[in-house]
C-alpha cells in the first residue's frame, strides 16, 4: 500500500512540474522621470523572469546596478544615494495573471491581463497590481506593461536639493520575450 502511494505522489509531482515553465535571462525594464527642469531614463537588459503559463504564475529579478543611465553621475547618483544598490542589490516582482486560461499560448494574439503580487524594492516589499499583455507570436509569449511607482511608497527619500530635478512617481515598463523553457 505505501509503494502505491508513494508512486502515485511521485507521479502527481511529475504532472504539476511538467506545467510548462517559460523564461527570460535579459528582459527589459526602463523607467522614466519627468519633470520640468530633467527627464530620467535607465534602463537594465539583464531581467531575469519566468511565467508559469498553466498557472500564470510569474515572477521578476533584476540587479538595481545592471540598470544604465544617459549620464555617468545620473547611474552613480542612483546606485549610491537613491536605490543604495549595495545595501538593496535588487528589485523582485512575485505575483500571477488573473484570469490566466483567457490566454491561448498556441494562437498568435494580444490578450489583456492582471497581474497582481508583491513588489520589493529598497528592502520595502507591497502588494500591487497593474495591467499589461501577454503577446504571443510564432509560439512565444512575451510580457508587456507600464505603470507608475511612487518612490515614496518605497522609503526612497529624494533630498530637497534635487527635488525638482526628480518626480515623485516613476513611469516603470516591462518588456519580455520568454524565448527558453525550463
Amino acid at each position: 500500500m505505501k509503494q502505491v502511494f508513494l508512486c502515485t505522489a511521485i507521479f502527481l509531482y511529475a504532472l504539476s512540474s511538467n506545467a510548462q515553465k517559460v523564461f527570460t535571462k535579459n528582459g527589459n525594464i526602463s523607467f522614466h522621470s519627468k519633470t520640468t527642469l530633467e527627464n530620467i531614463d535607465a534602463t537594465s537588459n539583464q531581467v531575469m523572469s519566468v511565467l508559469v503559463m498553466a498557472t500564470g504564475d510569474l515572477q521578476f529579478s533584476v540587479l538595481v546596478k545592471s540598470f544604465h543611465f544617459p549620464k555617468a553621475l545620473m547611474e552613480e547618483h542612483f546606485n549610491e544615494s537613491y536605490i543604495e544598490s549595495d545595501k538593496y542589490p535588487k528589485a523582485t516582482f512575485k505575483g500571477k495573471i488573473a484570469d490566466i486560461s483567457k490566454v491561448n499560448f498556441t494562437k498568435d494574439g494580444t490578450y489583456a491581463v492582471t497581474v497582481s503580487g508583491d513588489l520589493t524594492l529598497h528592502g520595502v516589499t507591497k502588494a500591487t497590481s497593474t495591467t499589461g499583455s501577454i503577446i504571443v507570436k510564432s509560439g512565444k509569449a512575451s510580457a508587456v506593461s507600464t505603470f507608475n511607482l511612487k518612490l515614496a511608497d518605497y522609503n526612497i527619500n529624494i533630498p530637497s536639493v534635487a527635488k525638482s530635478n526628480i518626480s515623485e512617481m516613476i513611469t516603470i515598463k516591462v518588456n519580455c520575450l520568454y524565448d527558453q523553457k525550463m
